[in-house]
């Protein structure tokens, strides 16, 4: 029930805005908030339910929808996809508040890529999930193509149509993939083929599962992005307006990452393992290149764009080490780097309203003119960069064990990440607030703003220190998925044979 008012609350509010309420910004307004405000407190009450068997999908609605082929109406959630809907209601909540002088169109743009990314995490019949993946284009689209601002690279249309070529060519080899799993499996439903697996009666061969697995693959790939698909991420994000860049920073990268440790582990295990060292050897590049591409980027938001590439190299690299510890770690990271970046991106819009540009050259000492923005910015650029006792230290630390339990040198590689990324933001920090006061007078947090950022700084130091809040839900459906993918390894400790026979 309440997982039906998280999916289908941003619809009526994406219709009523686009229709009755398109001229009227106000109320248009007023009903964004109610509705995604609502979706957000139905996101919160799964909580007590998932909790208390977080391994099982608790199963909100599945109605026939097309007869043949058998297409069902099925969506869910479990622990694994649970904080991930939370995080996406209430991203796409403080999107909508900082987007408070919009128009009614805006609103139902914003609402329907809400609607779109809570049904990509809860969706349990393949075919619905693709159509989910793909419905999170349109209004992406839309706010891009009407509200992007052009950016000194790249203009809003040419950044809109990279965008659109690069996740609608990866999403038709994972249609066609789909399709080849129904005529094997006969059916669409993913439980149902996940048990088919369990039981034997579904069987894929070596020779067919690396083709299948690619196809999946690089539809995640791309909407991750992982290096080399990741072209279109910096024009994209540089050019969205602020209230997309919030969801689109936060929680469009996730749907690539959710959908290689939901999919691609548990139906092609053999393929993933075999594409393992590569796939890592990408991840590692992902992280190293963007990071020292962040670093000479003269714009905020190229620069977050950057280090969202990196950041989320890390969380590929924890999913394909075939570790409980990297599984965990990378499942925390994607809640974590969505509520940090989430931040970032806010709060460089805040930066571009009050300028009308987010070129770090145009800044410089806001501190002392604008302390409350200084404040939360440098708490999400520590959170960014791994501090100890802020959220993303968690899961890259975790992201760390596992990676070097594939093989150390991932982990030594990907460690140097971790200093680049406090390298790049610091000096962005520096560049920005420290230093010479600027020209004229700049506007510190309105009362709105410091609403909307409080509850993402309080959760960046919630899940820093207490870590056992949140993972433990996660890490029940990872065990479940390294047991269905029998890829599990269990920590082994050797016993000296001398204090063997000692009993030492």
């Amino acid at each position: 029930m309440y997982l039906l008012a998280a999916l289908f609350l941003p619809v009526i509010g994406f219709l009523l805005c686009l229709t009755v309420f398109r001229k009227a910004a106000g109320s248009a307004f007023m009903v964004a908030m109610g509705t995604a405000g609502v979706a957000f407190l139905a996101s919160l009450a799964m909580i007590p339910e998932i909790a208390q068997n977080p391994t099982k999908i608790s199963q909100a609605l599945s109605v026939n929808w097309i007869p043949y082929p058998p297409i069902h109406f099925s969506i869910g959630a479990d622990g694994l996809s649970l904080w991930l809907i939370v995080a996406t209601t209430l991203l796409s909540l403080i999107a909508i508040l900082t987007a408070s002088k919009r128009d009614g169109q805006f609103f139902a743009w914003l609402l329907l890529l809400e609607a779109g990314i809570v049904g990509v995490f809860s969706s349990q019949d393949l075919f619905l999930f693709f159509v989910f993946f793909e419905l999170t284009l349109v209004p992406t689209l839309f706010l891009m193509g009407q509200y992007g601002k052009d950016s000194g690279r790249s203009t809003s249309s040419a950044a809109t149509v990279k965008f659109f070529i690069y996740t609608f060519a990866g999403s038709v080899l994972m249609l066609a993939a789909i399709t080849y799993l129904f005529l094997k499996a006969g059916t669409f439903d993913y439980q149902n083929i996940l048990l088919q697996v369990q039981a034997g009666s579904f069987r894929l061969s070596p020779a067919e599962q690396m083709p299948l697995f690619l196809a999946f693959f690089l539809a995640f790939a791309v909407k991750t992005p992982l290096f080399p698909f990741h072209s279109w991420q910096a024009d994209a994000y540089a050019t969205a307006p602020s209230p997309l860049g919030i969801v689109m920073a936060g929680m469009m990268g996730k749907l690539g990452a959710y959908g290689l440790l939901r999919f691609c582990l548990p139906l092609f295990p053999n393929a993933a393992r075999e594409c393992a060292g590569w796939i890592n050897g990408l991840a590692i590049l992902a992280i190293l290149y963007g990071a020292l591409v962040a670093i000479v980027q003269p714009n905020i938001k190229r620069l977050l764009a950057f280090s969202s590439l990196s950041h989320l190299g890390f969380i590929v690299l924890g999913i394909f080490s075939f570790h409980i510890n990297g599984l965990d770690g990378a499942a925390y990271q994607m809640v974590c780097h969505a509520i940090t970046t989430g931040a970032l991106f806010m709060l460089a819009g805040v930066l571009e309203d009050r300028k009308g540009s987010s070129d770090i050259a145009d800044f410089g000492g806001l501190a002392s003119r604008t302390p409350w923005l200084a404040t939360t910015f440098l708490v999400a650029v520590l959170a960014s960069s791994g501090l100890p006792s802020l959220n993303n230290f968690v899961g890259e630390y975790l992201i760390l064990q596992g990676a070097a339990y594939a093989g150390f040198p991932y982990a030594a590689a990907a460690a140097v990440g971790v200093i680049l990324s406090a390298v790049y933001l610091l000096w962005m920090y520096q560049r920005t607030f420290l230093g010479p006061n600027p020209a004229e007078d700049t506007a510190d947090l309105s009362g709105s703003e410091t609403i909307a950022i409080a509850p993402l700084i309080l959760l960046m130091v919630w899940m820093g220190v207490s870590s056992g809040s949140f993972m433990p839900l996660q890490s029940a459906v990872n065990q479940k998925i390294l047991q269905q993918s029998k890829m599990n390894v269990e920590f082994r400790v050797q016993v000296p044979a001398a204090e063997a026979v000692h009993g030492n």
